[in-house]
């Protein structure tokens, strides 16, 4: 079997994203939502831990769709991180990787080091990939002190959303040190959260052909990204979670149907991926 055959790209979408969304009669049922998802291409969800009540009806859903599903965390600690692994562990469906936004801005130094290595630990004990996202208002939110901690911890897998390090550091240029930056985080990323800034607002909208002004920077770190995980892994699925955020996180135009566009922009970052993805694949078969 090909390299390409047993690589594959998991285009998921954003549970987050899916909020408010619905028709005249009112928001779509978690079912609706599930099956919408799947009849528009997506190949999985990204959301949150169901309830132990909802446990077995999200499984059946999953499955009836075949889709993949990742779920967030938001540990303050690594006895928080334990916990939940603990939970997600007696969750009866598939979990392909939990993503982290660790909540601790103010850990910096040695302190940090130690909690990343510590819950990059319990990953590797419960057998369920953690991954650690670059995240503003997280101990990830400064773009020079991740790049130590990479440093330090070569092995910790990473969920790159660069629109918080493009946001925070008001990039409007990406300059040539920054990107050295960008590139030795991408060579740990395990997934990549689809989102454009532009330096001021941290999620902007394609123009109705798909295109942006600063889609050529993040289509190039997705795809850098993308090339990273390929070395490092000769199979296995890499997600791609299209991931934008309702109001007040998008900006509001009260003449256009925010949610309609937010659904729409969402399919056209999922074709950029897939392009982005596609590219890879031939580049591949013509070197072999």
């Amino acid at each position: 079997m090909s390299t390409l055959i047993k690589q594959k790209l998991d285009v998921q979408m954003a549970w987050w994203t899916l909020s408010g969304m619905g028709d005249e009669a009112g928001e779509w049922s978690d079912e609706e939502k599930i099956k919408r998802v799947a009849e528009d291409g997506f190949t999985g969800i990204n959301g949150f831990l169901p309830p132990p009540e909802k446990a077995s009806q999200w499984q059946e859903w999953m499955e009836q769709h075949s889709l993949t599903f990742s779920i967030n965390a938001y540990p303050t600690n690594a006895h928080d991180m334990e916990a939940f692994l603990d939970k997600a562990l007696e969750y009866s469906g598939d979990i392909s990787l939990i993503n982290a936004q660790v909540k601790a801005p103010f850990c910096t130094g040695e302190h940090a080091i130690a909690l990343l290595d510590r819950i990059h630990t319990l990953s590797r004990q419960a057998k369920l990939p953690v991954l650690v996202e670059t995240h503003r208002g997280t101990i990830t939110q400064d773009l020079l002190r991740t790049v130590e901690y990479v440093e330090r911890l070569p092995d910790l897998p990473l969920t790159i959303d660069f629109s918080h390090y493009v946001l925070t550091g008001e990039m409007h240029v990406v300059s040539q040190e920054a990107e050295v930056y960008f590139q030795r985080l991408l060579q740990q990323t395990e997934c990549i959260h689809g989102r454009i800034s532009n330096g001021e607002q941290i999620q902007v909208r394609l123009n109705a052909d798909g295109g942006h002004e600063r889609l050529n920077d993040f289509s190039h770190w997705w795809q850098s990204g993308m090339r990273a995980w390929r070395t490092r892994h000769s199979s296995g699925c890499f997600p791609f979670v299209c991931e934008l955020g309702p109001p007040p996180y998008a900006l509001v135009d009260e003449a256009t149907d925010e949610k309609a566009i937010r659904w729409k922009q969402s399919l056209q970052l999922a074709d950029i991926a897939r392009r982005l993805w596609k590219d890879i694949d031939e580049e591949v078969s013509v070197s072999v």
